[in-house]
């Protein structure tokens, strides 16, 4: 009976695909996200493309502010199928200033698309991210958005990938006719020519019209011929997709075409079928790997507070790494050694959500108000496993939060509780004044909108924020406390894990201390 259990645990995983979107802002991310909905009939028609004419916005972007400002600010789980595989996709925020939230979804994940505007290439952001990507050894697939608009000609985009990060870019479509002149693409691997077809508004799916090599060279003319001359170039190249170097992170495959008109992307969700790796084993914190086949594990890569404003609940995001979930079961939190029940389990997407019994490695799990849980924490069954922890960016920005009313104070301390168990910002505290002067800690100062926004929303907590000069954060312990505490430049806080906080003004002060008192622990916070 075991034997057979274990079978069937790994034969779900291999119908599992895990992976997010990261891109730069504006790049088309959450675009491509609806839009990947759309071709899995997930939803009917893309919201994201009617979100002007009629007040709606896309599914992933949840959030008030999200909607307000039309960026994605929270990360989103989705769960859809497409070609008889269970997606897991998992949005995230391209912002930099959410960059730490971005890296909390990169740690459930096992591949990633990369979405690139045409006109723009490589950006910041975009670079930041696949630094992160490749630390953790996530697969790659390129998305070159927006092509249909004017942009870089096409071996020059596979040029910058290549030369910006070091990743042989390998063309899986090839566009005929120039950026802002799409025509359509060949698919390199059977030859297949789709012609380019605008649907009203991009609000259905584009019609995909394949069309004979020879009726294309007479209609496209000398696109066309380009087209088949750059082919030929890549061919001479080697630029031959191969899944394996795909998956060892030498590779990656590009794809062009435009969320926005959905030319391109029922290739590119294709892709993630066929190319995209399905769960595995899982590094623990000793070094082993945890078998899918095992007993039931996970770990909380995100913990989210008030997605529903009906019910001010707390969700708790579990990636499966083994075995079978089964909701009411019962597993051990490793934090804690104590027992927890998984009884109200949700699937989740943006704020709809319903009841989930059964889940499989890969599969993402909302545990409703799931106060135990942290986020970082391990749950197992049976077999005792503790997963890597997620680490902490160091912030850049540091305020004073004051309550406008005193009077909500207790609002006021569990709206800084949830943000900080969350990550919408890090609350630090003085140790003699601690909530009735918390600092709010960020990478970028975009979060300190975020957290007032939510504290006047959610919690009717509002709140005023007065900067502070500390640029520099590192991690120090109790015996580098008071030395720190000496220093005129300095400032040691706390967190509520109870980790300390040395701010400096600037890194000449930073470096002047470590001169002058080199025993002193002066971690950086990002660290694994």
């Amino acid at each position: 009976m075991q034997a057979t259990t274990m079978s069937s645990v790994a034969r779900a995983a291999l119908q599992r695909r895990t992976f997010a979107i990261i891109s730069h802002p504006d790049a088309g991310k959450t675009t491509l996200t609806e839009k990947f909905l759309l071709y899995s009939g997930a939803i009917a028609e893309a919201g994201a493309v009617r979100a002007r004419r009629e007040g709606r916005a896309v599914v992933s972007d949840w959030m008030d502010l999200e909607r307000q400002r039309g960026i994605s600010i929270s990360s989103t789980v989705l769960r859809f199928d497409h070609g008889g595989v269970h997606l897991n996709l998992l949005d995230t925020p391209g912002h930099h200033d959410f960059s730490e939230d971005t890296y909390r979804v990169l740690t459930a994940v096992d591949a990633a698309i990369m979405v690139l505007d045409a006109a723009k290439g490589i950006e910041s952001q975009t670079l930041k991210l696949f630094e992160v990507c490749r630390l953790r050894g996530i697969p790659l697939l390129t998305f070159i958005n927006k092509y249909d608009r004017p942009g870089m000609e096409a071996l020059r985009l596979l040029d910058e990938i290549e030369q910006t990060l070091s990743l042989h870019a390998v063309p899986v479509v090839w566009p005929v006719g120039i950026a802002g002149d799409l025509r359509g693409v060949v698919d390199r691997r059977d030859g297949t020519y789709y012609r380019s077809h605008r649907t009203a508004h991009g609000a259905r799916q584009a019609v995909e019209e394949r069309v004979e090599h020879a009726r294309a060279a007479a209609e496209e003319g000398d696109a066309w011929h380009h087209a088949q001359e750059e082919l030929a170039l890549l061919d001479a190249t080697g630029a031959t997709p191969d899944r394996e170097t795909f998956l060892a992170g030498h590779s990656t495959p590009v794809f062009f075409g435009s969320a926005l008109t959905n030319f391109g992307v029922r290739l590119l969700l294709d892709a993630v079928v066929e190319l995209a790796p399905a769960p595995s084993a899982r590094v623990t914190r000793e070094g082993g790997g945890r078998r899918i086949d095992a007993p039931f594990s996970g770990f909380v890569f995100k913990v989210q507070a008030n997605m529903d404003p009906n019910h001010r609940d707390r969700i708790a995001f579990v990636r499966v790494c083994s075995g079978r979930f089964e909701r009411g079961m019962t597993a051990t939190i490793a934090r804690t050694g104590r027992p927890f029940t998984l009884k109200y389990a949700h699937q989740v997407r943006g704020r709809d959500r319903e009841t989930l019994d059964e889940a499989y490695p890969g599969d993402i799990i909302g545990l409703v108000n799931a106060t135990e849980l942290s986020l970082g924490d391990t749950l197992y069954a049976d077999q005792p496993a503790v997963f890597p922890p997620i680490p902490t960016f160091a912030p850049e920005h540091f305020a004073v939060a004051y309550s406008r009313d005193t009077s909500r104070y207790k609002q006021f301390r569990r709206g800084l509780s949830a943000l900080d168990e969350e990550g919408v910002v890090q609350v630090l505290r003085h140790p003699d004044r601690g909530d009735q002067a918390p600092v709010f800690a960020a990478v970028g100062p975009m979060q300190f909108e975020v957290a007032t926004h939510r504290l006047a929303t959610e919690f009717r907590a509002a709140v005023d924020l007065t900067p502070l000069d500390y640029t520099i954060a590192r991690l120090t312990d109790a015996d580098g406390e008071p030395v720190l505490r000496n220093w005129r430049h300095a400032e040691v806080l706390h967190r509520a894990n109870g980790a300390r906080y040395a701010l400096f003004t600037s890194p000449f002060w930073l470096e002047r201390f470590q001169k002058e008192h080199p025993a002193v622990r002066l971690d950086t916070i990002f660290a694994e």
